[in-house]
């Protein structure tokens, strides 16, 4: 193999295809990247791959000169650092021989030990995903815009659970039914829920369902470059693809992940249906409130009192912590409908939501000071948190 390619493009691909390689493995291969140079009608490409056995990532560069088509498999840190390193060239020379690897700048040249190409376990096609040709075949198959996608993703992630012993609120449920699409989070003390019609989809598709792992969709976001590119979905027993192209051709980049194990939790029978308070607010008013009403809590009073107003329509946080001190911030509603209210929230799972939502009037529906809020930005996101006791 020999390529020469745009330092750059190279780097931003080594550092996209890193967050897919295992940090810890008994498997040297898997701290690795494959690069594999094909041509074809005078056409090079450059193809970056790497997989840490849950997740793996293939992407292709398209600003490379192959000079002799091959691959190779060479340690991930290593390349990235030396790429890294040579800030100053606008283009690099790859080289293969045997297992190790050339790389030439005008003034250096490393010389890199890798290993077999064959050893590196073989990723998922979309292709054969969609057809069955492959190991199994996709019983879903979708598409979606990749801004919307990605903010799916971000209203939803943040409230995963994390190291729980419950592996399947590890991940978002993604659901697929007719036109609908949902992507579902919980760490059992709030739950986010986030839903978005696909684009072009059968009415009365049948309806499936899927865990996806946190990381997955962590390495989605990255991959998201521009809102209005299609990204094709297929859903398989056991692993979920993304692909950045069409059915045809697999484009710049393909995303695979195994599916979490596991029932996820009975989420619609969380969402309250008789609160009987409804709260609207300016977004950014209220989430620098909450922040700042924070300042003073510590591991022990981790609570934010709110104090709803119906008359005045005002709301009053207020914290307090021994041997630090007591915070109060007053701010006006748009509106308030109901019985005064006193009830406490964690701040951050309050910030957290509000900070991903685009709209800039929000509604909060309470019930009692023992029962969840619930948080409403448009038709498309539901946000359940649960209170918190205040002394």
């Amino acid at each position: 193999m020999k390529v020469i390619v745009d330092r750059g493009a190279l780097l931003d691909g080594i550092n996209l295809v890193s967050g897919a390689v295992a940090s810890r493995t008994p498997k040297p291969q898997l701290t690795c990247v494959k690069i594999t140079a094909t041509k074809q009608g005078g056409a090079g490409e450059l193809t970056l791959a790497a997989t840490d056995a849950e997740v793996a990532l293939k992407l292709s560069l398209s600003k490379v000169d192959v000079q002799t088509p091959g691959e190779v498999l060479i340690p991930a840190d290593k390349l990235r650092q030396i790429v890294s390193a040579e800030e100053n060239e606008p283009t690099l020379t790859l080289e293969s021989e045997g297992e190790a690897v050339h790389i030439r700048g005008v003034d250096a040249h490393f010389k890199v030990f890798g290993y077999p190409a064959t050893d590196f376990p073989p990723i998922p096609d979309f292709a054969s995903a969609v057809s069955g040709s492959g190991s199994s075949k996709a019983k879903a198959v979708m598409t979606h815009p990749a801004g919307s996608l990605s903010e799916l993703v971000s209203r939803t992630l943040f409230a995963t659970a994390r190291e729980n012993s419950r592996y399947a609120i590890n991940g978002v449920l993604i659901k697929r039914d007719g036109k609908r699409l949902e992507f579902v989070a919980t760490d059992g003390r709030r739950l986010a829920l986030a839903r978005a019609n696909l684009a072009a989809a059968e009415k009365d598709a049948k309806a499936v369902s899927c865990i996806v792992p946190s990381k997955a969709l962590v390495m989605l976001q990255k991959l998201i470059q521009e809102h209005e590119e299609n990204v094709q979905i297929a859903i398989t027993d056991n692993q979920i693809l993304f692909s950045f192209g069409t059915p045809a051709s697999p484009g710049r980049a393909v995303l695979v992940s195994n599916l979490v194990e596991g029932a996820f939790p009975p989420y619609e029978d969380v969402i309250p249906r008789d609160n009987d308070k409804k709260v609207t607010f300016d977004r950014d008013v209220v989430t620098s409130a909450v922040r700042r009403a924070a300042l003073l809590t510590n591991e022990e009073s981790r609570g934010v009192r709110m104090a709803f107003k119906g008359k005045a329509r005002s709301l009053e946080l207020s914290s307090r912590a021994p041997e630090m001190g007591e915070a109060n911030v007053k701010v006006d509603l748009a509106g308030y409908d109901g019985e005064d209210l006193e009830i406490g929230f964690n701040p951050t799972f309050l910030v957290e939501a509000l900070k991903v939502l685009t709209e800039p009037q929000v509604i909060l529906e309470l019930k009692a000071t023992n029962k969840p809020g619930l948080i409403k930005s448009g038709n498309d996101f539901l946000y359940v948190v649960m209170p918190v006791n205040l002394q």
